[in-house]
């Protein structure tokens, strides 16, 4: 087993309301700030810390005990890289009860700890994460810093545009098909691009901002990301031109509340959010429940649905909108994520749908 030689170091959690919380410092040894939201999954925090759209948050993790199985190896000869949602650890903070330093699993090969601090991010233990979790859901996810290493200033994600730091730099090209699917990189998730490739198509994954004028495809697919919709105007203006273009499309996550506002559509930001792997969501038109994995902070508004567009998902939590569909044209959208990685997959027959769209 690997042990944590760091030196044994308090922190605090800062938040912008002025509640302090101290712990105990692992992973790497710096003071930061961000947005802090909660989790409630039990398990996958490799996929979850993974995933772009945590850029810019301090996550705090309400499962009790973290880190008991390790980091798996990153198995670089896969494409996309297997066992993790980006190629290094996306979140600005983590925060935790308890970190496992000791960990067991056929595929680990270091321990949470080690890992947090090769991506230098930093880490609390100690932290009362039920309290902290309260505070998040009567007052909402609000900014705060983790001080170690000396003061630092709030910072707000949702006024940074952060597809720019976690888009891919360079256009890949995933399976094989004769079906061509351009999925535009938002801050992606490996396993959305796996689950499309999967069904013998080719994906040619491109960062958000790339030419796509002279390229081939079939179909568009939005992807997840971070950050407040309506920072990224120059991506909503794209989409209305790709939607013009009346090729099947199909917007995840933050790649929902893109099509939303290309159609007309308005967001907003949730109290504090929905990030887990036990969200339920109701088909509307046929009264079926899903459990879903979730992960964003804002919604559409759907009070006036433009001509054309139907609610096709709802939260059944608190009513919100999870997904839209077009009664014409082949347009649909969701706010989950049916590759589910961490998750169930009950959801995974949108990806079929999708390609079925493709003539």
């Amino acid at each position: 087993m690997e042990k944590n030689n760091a030196a044994n170091r308090t922190g605090k959690l800062q938040l912008q309301d002025g509640t302090v919380l101290t712990g105990k410092v692992f992973g790497f040894p710096k003071s930061t700030a961000g947005e802090v939201v909660f989790n409630t999954g039990m398990v996958g925090y490799p996929e979850t810390f993974t995933d772009p759209s945590y850029c810019g948050q301090i996550l705090t993790m309400t499962f009790p005990l973290i880190g008991n199985y390790g980091i798996p190896v990153l198995e670089k000869d896969k494409s996309p890289f297997h066992n993790f949602e980006s190629d290094k650890a996306q979140l600005q903070a983590l925060i935790v009860s308890e970190v496992s330093e000791e960990y067991d699993h056929w595929n680990s090969e270091q321990s949470l700890s080690s890992w947090l601090y090769k991506n230098e991010v930093p880490a609390l233990s100690g932290i009362d994460t039920r309290k902290l979790t309260k505070i998040l859901r009567e007052s909402g996810t609000m900014l705060g810093k983790i001080i170690i290493d000396g003061d630092v200033d709030f910072y707000d994600p949702d006024k940074d545009d952060l597809i720019s730091k976690v888009t891919i730099k360079e256009v890949q090209r995933i399976g094989s098909g004769k079906k061509k699917v351009l999925l535009i990189d938002c801050g992606c998730k490996n396993s959305i691009a796996k689950c499309v490739a999967e069904r013998n198509v080719e994906v040619i994954r491109v960062p958000w901002n790339y030419n796509i004028d002279e390229l081939e495809f079939d179909a568009v697919l939005f992807s997840n990301g971070p950050g407040n919709p309506d920072m990224y105007k120059e991506l909503v203006n794209k989409a209305k031109k790709i939607l013009e273009m009346e090729k099947p499309t199909l917007g995840i996550c933050l790649g929902h509340q893109i099509m939303a506002l290309a159609s007309g559509l308005k967001t907003e930001k949730l109290k504090y959010g929905h990030r887990s792997q036990n969200q339920p969501v109701q088909e509307k038109n046929s009264n079926k429940c899903f459990v879903t994995s979730q992960n964003h902070g804002f919604h559409v508004v759907t009070d006036k649905l433009p001509d054309g567009w139907n609610v096709w998902f709802e939260n059944l939590n608190d009513g919100t909108n999870e997904g839209l569909k077009h009664n014409l044209l082949p347009f649909m959208s969701v706010q989950f994520h049916p590759e589910a990685a961490p998750g169930p997959v009950d959801t995974a027959f949108i990806f079929d749908e999708f390609i079925r769209m493709i003539k």
